[in-house]
């Protein structure tokens, strides 16, 4: 499984939207954009990251920072989740796991002690170019949903 690093080029991608409007990395040029994938929209742990990512975006916003979450789930269930959580960023999905797989951001985990192959909790700051291309300027892997938005904010001084 392939990892990003630091100074990486972030892969593109252009997802539909819960509202089933694409969405583009490429859309974010000139800014900086927080991409985070997470399993399954209305779950306990995607929720709380979710719910955080939300309390976080006036903030985020102030310090130059915009937010997308990326997960499996379809469109539809994605506008259920931002209706039930009020949630103001962009929910994109990624049924194919095509853009989870080029941020190496699914693969094998352990879950209860077992193997499986599944998303990785994974969160990314990406400097996008005037051009719209994406440089990798934080990568973090197999991050918990409790408390990682907080933390993201202290590393960032947010």
């Amino acid at each position: 499984m392939t990892q990003l690093h630091p100074g990486d080029t972030a892969p593109a991608f252009t997802l539909l939207d819960a509202d089933q409007r694409p969405v583009s990395l490429s859309g974010y040029a000139g800014g900086r954009v927080i991409v985070y994938f997470y399993p399954a929209a209305m779950t306990p742990g995607c929720t709380i990251q979710a719910v955080d990512f939300d309390a976080a975006l006036r903030d985020l916003a102030t310090a130059g920072y915009q937010v997308v979450g990326i997960s499996p789930d379809s469109p539809e269930k994605l506008a259920r989740f931002r209706e039930m959580e009020h949630l103001g960023f962009p929910l994109l999905a990624d049924p194919d796991r095509e853009v989870l797989k080029a941020y190496g951001a699914f693969g094998s985990k352990t879950l209860y002690g077992k193997v499986v192959e599944g998303v990785l909790r994974s969160t990314f700051i990406v400097d996008v170019d005037d051009e719209g291309t994406g440089k990798v300027a934080l990568a973090q892997y197999n991050v918990r949903a409790t408390g990682h938005v907080a933390k993201l904010r202290r590393d960032l001084g947010v």
